[in-house]
């Protein structure tokens, strides 16, 4: 046995030691940190192969590893904007550089230009879904994604190009001569519609009883007919026991007209229309609307930021991004709580909330920090208890060594 090699297995134990009291205090430190995961210390010996009648001491090393793939507990808040993550995944961000990482830091707000950042300075990142658009979502790697801003979501107008009516005419209603004007009808009722810029264009629907089961519906604007083709548009009922009041067959489903100043095709479906033995009624649902500031923004579980203007429109217009990745524990920490892949933890895989075994996003929650102080406190003793025995081991081996030395005095 060499005292030197005592000597430096005993600065080894008290490195070990050290490296556990900095994982500890980090873990400490960030008890209250939003999304954080705990690091741990994990020991594992160096052994030098001896002969048969001496030992030659070996060492100690240690490898840090984080509890990344264990959920914190939740905590609810009164912002839509704070984000959790309840089960697989973590939120896609980017720093001011474009590089981007995985979080499970969801505390996020608008910053004066309208984009979602968290506490650290990190941008979320979705799909813009704006005007219906489908997200097209890169399964490994972050193509397509944006950041998300919520001031783009104001003073936008979107002219109308569908509505969709449920709607009853009365076949007790007096059969009248096919009508040459608006003047001429049998039911009448309206809708609201938006042009190009935000303008309500209100249209005017007429309809009027030609015959048995047979209907002429216009629309005009003021006393513009705008029905085309043709000035009217004619709809025939089944009220046969298979058809009981529907549609027949050989009808048209719906109309178009052009609204002035907006859509040149705007397409009004009717295949919900019924002639059955009830008044007349008519609901439309239309889509397009006026320009707004938004007064609130909401985000649902499948991760869908929608912007609740002023007049009471709603917007969807981003999507949140997910992303995982085969073994989080093995992630990279970076600087403000994010993390990033490597060849251990492999190669990012991103998709949507609730979909390829992600978890879904909780609106007005944060993550805890999964670190338990008692355990924290527990670990901390243990280590101060072996850099103590550690620090002994040298010290004694350096007494030794000591009387070695003065041997020779």
């Amino acid at each position: 046995m060499s005292l030197y090699g005592v000597m430096r297995t005993g600065v080894s134990g008290m490195n070990a030691q050290s490296n556990k009291l900095s994982t500890v205090s980090d873990n400490i430190a960030n008890v209250n940190t939003t999304g954080y995961k705990r690091a741990s210390t994990e020991f594992s010996s160096l052994i030098l192969k001896s002969g048969s009648g001496n030992y030659d001491s070996g060492a100690v090393e240690t490898t840090v590893r984080y509890a990344i793939s264990d959920a914190g507990n939740y905590h609810f808040t009164t912002s839509t904007t704070d984000l959790a993550v309840q089960g697989n995944g973590f939120f896609v961000v980017q720093d001011a550089n474009g590089n981007n990482f995985l979080t499970r830091a969801g505390a996020f707000v608008p910053d004066n230009t309208g984009n979602l950042v968290n506490t650290a300075g990190f941008q979320l990142m979705g799909y813009n879904i704006a005007n219906g658009a489908v997200p097209t979502v890169a399964a490994n790697g972050f193509g397509g994604l944006q950041v998300i801003n919520v001031n783009q979501m104001a003073l936008q107008a979107a002219p109308s190009t569908k509505a969709t009516v449920a709607a009853n005419l009365d076949p007790s209603a007096t059969a009248i001569a096919a009508p040459a004007g608006p003047a001429n009808y049998t039911s009448k009722t309206s809708m609201v519609t938006y042009d190009n810029i935000g303008n309500a264009v209100t249209l005017d629907v007429y309809a009027a009883k030609t015959g048995a089961n047979t209907w002429d519906i216009q629309v005009y604007n003021g006393a513009t007919a705008l029905t085309t083709p043709g000035p009217t548009t004619t709809f025939t009922f089944d009220v046969t026991a298979a058809g009981k009041g529907k549609l027949a067959a050989a009808s048209p489903t719906s109309l178009s007209v052009a609204i002035p100043g907006g859509s040149a095709a705007f397409n009004i479906d009717m295949s919900a229309m019924t002639q059955v033995a009830a008044a007349f009624d008519f609901k439309a649902t239309v889509d397009g609307n006026a320009p707004s500031a938004v007064e609130k923004v909401n985000i649902d579980e499948k991760g869908i930021v929608t912007a609740v203007l002023k007049n009471g429109t709603t917007l969807p217009s981003f999507q949140i991004a997910l992303a995982t990745v085969p073994s989080p524990d093995h992630l990279t920490p970076e600087v403000g709580n994010v993390y990033s892949p490597n060849l251990e933890s492999g190669n990012v895989q991103v998709g949507l909330a609730g979909q390829g075994g992600l978890g879904t996003v909780k609106s007005g929650a944060l993550e805890d920090s999964n670190v338990d102080l008692a355990d924290e406190l527990t670990s901390m003793i243990e280590a101060q208890r072996g850099f103590t025995a550690n620090s002994k081991s040298f010290q004694t081996g350096a007494d030794l060594l000591d009387v070695v030395v003065n041997l020779k005095r």
